[in-house]
């Protein structure tokens, strides 16, 4: 069992992480434009080189077992690494650990043909090529029964007809993983299928590329496939197992995408500390202000909380290598996570007043990563909803008037335990 301490060796690559992020990676965030435009001269000039790194120390990809060029690690060591290398933009790719990439990877190892896995895992296990996840349509995301991008069978080939929306990464894929139903008339969960599609595939287009606030450039997109011929071969794992697919993707990914947003709030909680300490006002410094003072004990406990939940999740999910087992967890880490990102740089914008609301200052982009994470890979109220129905699980109703917690059935079940005992007494 995991007992709050790390053993030493590892630690020692933790340590390494921590150094090699701040005083090398974090750079990247101020001199490249998307971490995902990997042909840009100045990514191959900046970036290989770290990732060389990276691979001597074995630190590599190690999401992935070592048939795949990675280490195996647990979740937990994962969760442990990621808090490290998430305080910076860069920090994913440097480590070959950047979504969409892993999650498509899993997959690709999971569920891809010896074919599939030559031909789009390998080059994208060496960040030669980056992938776009495809999944969420113009008329719901959080609710894949609505989606109708088609997918029809033509002798060898399937036919993809349809819209997708904010298709991660879609600008610098070189192919795309697209979710499309097959079969209309089948089992809710049965009727969707999971499609390779390369990029260069007549008929893929990007109807204009689309951000978000604080992201230095457009790279997700609003895509239509029309009459976008793959051949049956592309299709990655069997008919009708899209939601079965997905999930390999998803249970990780969440934990991974919480301890780098842990990552992000500790760097507001450290600058809410250092100006609290350096900024005077009405005579003495924000420090010794008790409403400062509440803040940043706030900031801490919430924090404290939050990664220890997320340090469970990932325990538990090593225990039994099921994500569906630690559902109610993972949930419950998405859940939380929003919050926790957006109180604690909300507390750090408002100590630095005027310069933290300023584009000088990076308050206001976490504050809308705040949104952007209760929103990816379902909202906040899917998730709680979840963990609701999971807790409930656990426990029972009863038929009776009052229930058995009722203060007088406990007190008529505690006389009939112990009064035989009393009357010995006399009293």
């Amino acid at each position: 069992m995991w007992s709050f301490a790390t053993d030493p060796e590892f630690q020692e690559q933790l340590d390494w992480i921590d150094y090699f992020v701040k005083h090398e990676v974090e750079p990247l965030d101020h001199l490249l434009g998307s971490q995902w435009n990997i042909h840009d001269p100045r990514f191959k000039k900046l970036v290989r080189p770290l990732q060389a790194k990276v691979r001597a120390r074995g630190l590599w990809a190690c999401h992935l077992g070592p048939h795949l060029g990675g280490k195996g690690y647990g979740q937990l060591k994962l969760a442990l690494m990621n808090e490290l290398f998430g305080r910076s933009r860069f920090g994913p790719i440097v480590f070959g650990a950047q979504a969409p990439d892993t999650g498509n990877a899993e997959i690709l190892a999971h569920y891809g043909t010896p074919e599939q896995k030559k031909r789009f895992l390998e080059p994208l296990l060496a960040n030669e090529i980056v992938s776009c996840f495809s999944m969420t349509e113009p008329q719901g995301g959080a609710d894949p029964l609505v989606f109708t991008t088609r997918a029809v069978q033509d002798g060898d080939e399937w036919v993809i007809d349809g819209e997708k929306w904010f298709s991660s990464n879609a600008r610098y894929a070189a192919f795309y993983i697209v979710m499309a139903v097959t079969d209309p008339d089948a089992a809710p969960y049965k009727r969707m299928s999971m499609f390779i599609v390369p990029a260069a595939t007549p008929g893929v287009e990007i109807k204009r590329n689309l951000t978000f606030y604080g992201e230095p450039e457009a790279t997700h997109a609003y895509m239509a496939y029309k009459g976008v011929r793959v051949p049956k071969e592309n299709m990655l794992g069997g008919r009708g197992d899209a939601f079965v697919v997905a999930q390999v993707r998803l249970g990780g990914g969440r934990l991974h995408h919480a301890m780098r947003t842990v990552a992000q709030a500790r760097r507001a909680l450290e600058m809410m500390c250092e100006r609290a300490l350096s900024r005077t006002t009405k005579g003495e410094l924000l420090a010794r202000k008790q409403m400062v003072q509440e803040k940043i004990a706030d900031s801490w406990v919430q924090l404290r909380q939050f990664r220890l939940l997320v340090l469970e999740t990932a325990w538990l999910c090593d225990q039994g290598h099921d994500y569906k087992a630690v559902r109610k967890n993972i949930a419950a880490v998405k859940a939380v996570m929003p919050k926790v990102l957006h109180d604690i740089s909300e507390r750090a914008l408002h100590l630095h007043g005027s310069l933290g609301l300023s584009t000088e200052m990076p308050f206001a982009d976490w504050l809308v990563n705040s949104y952007h994470v209760g929103l990816a890979d379902g909202p906040t109220e899917v998730h709680k909803i979840t963990v609701a129905r999971e807790v409930l699980k656990e426990y029972e109703g009863t038929t009776k008037l009052f229930p058995d917690y009722h203060n007088l059935s406990e007190a008529e079940r505690a006389h009939d335990l112990y009064d035989a005992l009393l009357d010995e007494l006399g009293e």
